[in-house]
């Protein structure tokens, strides 16, 4: 686990340098760090899907809009909340689920009684996710966003999988998605390589819980 030197500092920026993957040249990036961001929002925490946030979770949909929804889970039918929460129950059990998927855990993030992002942990890979697509995906609010959540959410979640033994975690994130690279850097990721698939570039950064 690593934590930067700024934050004895009283500071809530990261700044570190890493290889820039396109030109191999190092580079400084700055992010807001987790660790201030639980300390200034002491109610922020990671929980299980749950009937009580069914009001947030509608918002949080409503909120998103016609954009693209991640991760995954936030395309499920919700009209039918408990029917929405079985089928995730059921993810997480790794029950029926279609094929090409594998059993996969929904964390929502939430600061008292607000629902503020969603994560998906991934138990393993099969060929085609550890291709693109790794252990973790997630998204924050609109209205949340620029704030370090994202890099919290992925800290926080990185935490489970950890407590899975899952290791080294493959997180990934399309190229020209500077938010998401920042966030995975913030938390010790380092870029294993860089693919293309339909049409993109794709980053595929691994993260110990070491770094």
């Amino acid at each position: 686990m690593r934590l930067c030197r700024r934050c004895q500092q009283r500071t809530s920026r990261i700044y570190f340098t890493h290889r820039k993957p396109d030109d191999g040249r190092y580079g400084l990036v700055d992010v807001v760090c987790p660790w201030v961001v639980l300390k200034r929002r002491p109610w922020v925490r990671l929980i299980l899907p749950c009937l009580e946030y069914e009001g947030s979770y509608r918002d949080y949909i409503t909120e998103l809009g016609n954009e693209e929804r991640y991760p995954f889970p936030l395309d499920f039918d919700h009209a039918d909340f408990p029917a929405m929460l079985a089928k995730l129950e059921q993810f997480r059990m790794g029950v029926d689920l279609p094929q090409g998927f594998v059993p996969s855990t929904t964390y929502w993030l939430v600061d008292q009684q607000e629902m503020i992002g969603v994560a998906n942990l991934r138990h393993y890979l099969n060929a085609r996710i550890e291709r693109a697509g790794g252990h973790i995906g997630l998204g924050v609010r609109p209205r949340e966003r620029g704030k370090g959540l994202g890099a919290t959410l992925l800290r926080l979640t990185l935490e489970q999988a950890w407590a899975r033994s899952i290791q080294p975690v493959h997180v990934h994130c399309y190229k020209h998605n500077q938010a998401s690279a920042r966030m995975i850097l913030a938390n010790g990721g380092v870029l294993d390589s860089e693919i293309e698939d339909g049409g993109e570039t794709i980053q595929r950064y691994i993260i110990s819980p070491s770094r």
